[in-house]
């Protein structure tokens, strides 16, 4: 499975080398996927800020608990925090697109 991954951190894009892509798309996609409406993705769009997160998986935005919503925020913010030339993440922006 060919995975690409974009992100964005206080509305700045960052730079990320393969394995971090990877890592990252990965990650994103784990959680996502055990969530209802989130098994077979094509493409994904993570907003995340101030605590809230929005997930839309094949265009189709999906309905957060609380306690998906803070594993997700935490652990991707926990992830994104610790590249290099990031510090504090006011919000972040995931984009994913799966191809064959």
């Amino acid at each position: 499975m060919k995975l690409k991954a974009k992100l964005w951190v206080n509305k700045v894009s960052v730079e990320v080398n393969p394995f971090v892509e990877q890592f990252l798309a990965r990650t994103t996609l784990g959680a996502v996927a055990s969530l209802r409406g989130g098994g077979s993705v094509q493409s994904l769009e993570l907003h995340q800020e101030k605590g809230d997160v929005k997930i839309t998986v094949n265009g189709n935005e999906l309905s957060l608990t609380p306690f998906p919503r803070d594993i997700i925020c935490s652990t991707l913010i926990g992830l994104v925090s610790s590249l290099k030339g990031v510090d504090e993440v006011d919000n972040l922006d995931v984009s994913i697109e799966v191809g064959g």
